[in-house]
């Protein structure tokens, strides 16, 4: 699946756009684990530190949990909010 991203806008924002849009439709439910940095890369044909700022995005904003060595897992939006 190709994505077409829009090349004057910010790359990393449209990217954690199209994550958090999953996060609500349920295509990544609570609990579950978020493509990684790689796969993040591979999808969306961005570099890793872009992928990496996706994810540090969504840490901040309280989606996503980091857990070392397992990956990246969904919060449970009514448990914290």
């Amino acid at each position: 699946m190709s994505i077409d991203l829009d090349r004057t806008r910010p790359i990393w924002r449209q990217v954690a756009a199209i994550v958090v849009a999953r996060i609500e439709d349920g295509t990544y439910p609570a609990g579950s684990r978020v493509p990684s940095v790689v796969e993040l890369s591979a999808e969306f044909g961005v570099a890793a530190s872009t992928a990496q700022k996706v994810l540090a995005h969504l840490k901040a904003e309280g989606l996503v949990r980091a857990e070392v060595g397992l990956g990246t897992f969904v919060e449970d939006q009514r448990a914290t909010g």
